[in-house]
């Protein structure tokens, strides 16, 4: 009975002596939960639910026993003149670990956030489950994922990483539409402790899963921010283009820029010479109303670009390939990239616009062996499924399968466009030549010369815009600098748009 005392003397020790140091972690580099709430919230919105919750198994646990909450602040406040819910995690309470009640908590908020139709917002920082209230703190975790997949595409569900999250905390914020990391926070599965022992590997917290891991290389993270501060208010701009929930729609700003302006600049961006790059961020800076796009998985799979932008203040999704990296040529990590925010711009009632420039997809074994054509599929059936208005420009090339699976007439596209110079065929000349006149150049007395005429009746008769919408496959061809205008009103139109499904209970994505 004394070791049994004795034991638990320890226990709490320990746990007061890991409050402290994480308390003055906060102090030194990262704001408090409640500090982060200030910054998230509109000044003076925000209330608290559950202040006096306490753990159920407070009297062996250890920690600070004088403070209510069980490491977790909840409530409700306006962001951007909107309601939200959030469950704020409080390191400097047994180390934000997850028990039963903490679990509660959550668990409650984000069934408010359901109920109320309004999007929620997890800022995590735990040390993960608290291993002294064994099985129950993993029943906790179950719970959220529960709440977490019954919330998915009802309401927006944004995760902020503002710490450590480890172990089956991970999944919660994978289970949500978007999240966000700081340069200081970290998620794995197994820390690096478990990756020395069983894999005799020597890494670091951040190597293994740190904010430019998880951005730059694995995808898991959709924003990167220097700090909280940044972090935060990079979640309020976020926010600005979502609904409250997928019955509404997102919010319209009154547009201060002319939807009936012209953008010569881009006859001067876009390289007629296919075999040119540039940046396709230009090419949407000039078209979206002012400029702004809020671009989202930056980092990762840079061949194709996503993010939010307005056309005469409505809120679009744009897609674009990025010919600035691997020719703009969609591979299995832009699949996925692509995919996934088609269909959160379906699930919250956002238009889809489509730049395409496209000469297909990257070729090769490893493509082959990770998945290319499951992974493609993903984006067929992301846009296929998407009801909401899907507008397309083809700016320069459209070649092959990547034609079809990026918003084709096919595919439900409402409204195509292509420009004067845009290329759409099965591939580009030179390699259609090279296949249906092999034998003819082999036979020439000047092979180039013969090349050269060959691929420009090519291009004449089938590698242009015209042969497409002369077979109703694009709706017109239009000049560049109309592009602004054309893409307006075609949205303004669309917008009305009233597609459903034959009743089912779910298609089956490709996975």
């Amino acid at each position: 009975m004394e070791s049994f005392i004795r034991r638990l003397r320890d226990r709490r020790r320990s746990a007061a002596g890991a409050d402290n140091d994480i308390e003055a972690q906060h102090q030194k580099n990262r704001l408090t939960a409640r500090e982060r709430i200030d910054v998230l919230f509109d000044p003076g919105t925000f209330e608290e639910i559950d202040t006096l919750v306490t753990p159920r198994y407070e009297s062996y646990i250890g920690g600070k026993q004088s403070r209510y909450g069980d490491g977790v602040v909840t409530g409700y406040g306006l962001v951007n003149g909107r309601h939200a819910f959030v469950a704020a995690q409080d390191a400097s309470v047994m180390g934000g670990s997850l028990g039963e009640m903490h679990a509660n908590k959550i668990v409650k908020a984000m069934r408010m956030a359901l109920q109320y139709g309004s999007p929620f917002i997890a800022l995590n920082d735990s040390g993960g489950a608290r291993i002294q209230e064994g099985v129950d703190s993993l029943g906790g975790y179950a719970r959220i994922f529960d709440a977490n997949c019954e919330a998915s595409g009802v309401i927006p569900q944004i995760s902020v990483i503002l710490g450590p999250c480890a172990g089956g905390a991970v999944y919660s914020p994978a289970l949500t539409d978007f999240v966000f990391m700081t340069e200081n926070s970290y998620m794995f599965i197994t820390g690096p402790d478990v990756v020395k022992a069983v894999m005799q590997e020597d890494v670091s917290h951040e190597e293994l899963g740190g904010g430019m891991v998880h951005s730059a290389q694995s995808g898991v993270s959709h924003f990167l921010a220097k700090d909280d501060r940044e972090c935060l208010a990079r979640v309020r701009e976020l926010l600005t283009y979502l609904p409250s929930n997928n019955q509404n729609d997102p919010p319209h700003v009154k547009p201060l820029d002319d939807p009936q302006r012209r953008c010569p600049e881009l006859e001067q961006i876009v390289p007629v010479e296919p075999y040119k790059s540039y940046d396709v961020r230009t090419v949407i800076a000039s078209v979206v109303d002012d400029g702004r796009f809020f671009e989202v998985r930056a980092l990762w799979a840079q061949n194709i670009v996503v993010g939010f932008a307005r056309l005469n203040g409505w809120v679009v999704g744009l897609v674009a390939n990025q010919p600035m990296v691997l020719a703009g040529c969609i591979d299995n990590n832009a699949s996925i990239k692509a995919a996934h925010f088609i269909r959160v711009c379906d699930a919250y009632n956002i238009p889809i616009v489509t730049l395409q420039d496209v000469p297909g997809f990257l070729p090769g074994k490893d493509q082959e062996h990770g998945g290319i054509i499951r992974n493609g599929a993903r984006m067929i059936y992301a846009y296929s499924e998407a009801t909401v208005p899907k507008l397309m420009v083809i700016l320069r090339k459209s070649y092959g399968g990547a034609y079809c699976v990026m918003s084709s007439k096919g595919l439900r596209g409402d409204l195509l466009y292509a420009w004067p110079n845009a290329e759409i065929a099965v591939m580009g000349a030179e390699g259609a030549v090279n296949i249906l006149f092999r034998g003819e150049l082999q036979a020439a007395a000047h092979p180039a010369a013969r090349r050269k005429e060959l691929v420009g009746d090519y291009e004449q008769k089938f590698n242009n815009p015209y042969v497409a919408a002369a077979r109703g496959l694009i709706d017109d061809v239009i000049e560049p600098r109309d592009s602004r205008r054309v893409l307006i009103r075609g949205l303004e139109l669309t917008l009305s748009k009233r597609e459903r499904h034959a009743a089912r209970k779910h298609g089956i994505s490709p996975m």
